[in-house]
């Protein structure tokens, strides 16, 4: 199809596509066809559009790019209407999805439209051999920076301890100062005159 050769879908990522949707269609809400599409697109409601490259003829959804585009919705070309249709849950090819609730495909499917515009910016994707790599380092370097926290929290706390043990001598010493304040009233001696004074 000549319309959407703006781009072209690596393999791994129209997979990731169809597993997406998949989820999107048992865990959230999705809607079918072009007719649908166009008014979920309309409404602001679809998060990502499916759209399959061997529709005939292709006017039927040629409106979708532009109108995604217009609207602000991220659109993603698939090869093959008929593996659409086996991913949106029909028994017949279908010429475009649309989703409107992610479900549990939400992470999923935030990775995929990052996909997809940097592949409209000209960007090539990282292979998933290096992602991999990639997330095991983020990983490596949160555990070590997690680990030199609990490090400074341990140092952190054998400092307070004898500023604590400091702590509770001086509070144990001002009861005392209370104690002696409060009896020091009763023992005033403009109290004790006017008593013999009335005897």
């Amino acid at each position: 199809m000549t319309l959407f050769d703006e781009y072209e879908v690596p393999k791994e990522l129209t997979e990731d596509a169809y597993d997406a949707l998949e989820l999107a269609r048992d865990t959230g809400k999705i809607k079918r066809g072009s007719n649908e599409v166009t008014k979920t697109i309309e409404r602001g409601q679809a998060k990502l559009v499916y759209l399959a490259r061997d529709v005939e003829p292709e006017e039927v959804i040629a409106h979708l790019p532009l109108l995604c585009k217009e609207k602000g919705v991220p659109f993603i070309v698939v090869p093959s209407k008929d593996e659409l249709g086996v991913s949106a849950g029909l028994e017949v090819p279908t010429a475009s999805v649309a989703v409107v609730k992610p479900g549990k495909a939400a992470a999923k499917l935030k990775e995929i439209v990052d996909n997809i515009e940097a592949l409209m910016r000209g960007e090539e994707l990282p292979k998933k051999e290096a992602k991999a790599e990639k997330a095991a380092a983020e990983a490596e370097e949160e555990a070590k920076e997690e680990e030199a926290e609990a490090v400074a929290e341990a140092e952190e706390v054998s400092k307070e301890e004898p500023a604590g043990a400091e702590k509770e001598e001086a509070e144990k010493k001002q009861p005392k100062k209370r104690v002696q304040a409060k009896k020091a009233p009763k023992k005033s001696p403009s109290r004790k005159a006017g008593e013999a004074d009335q005897a």
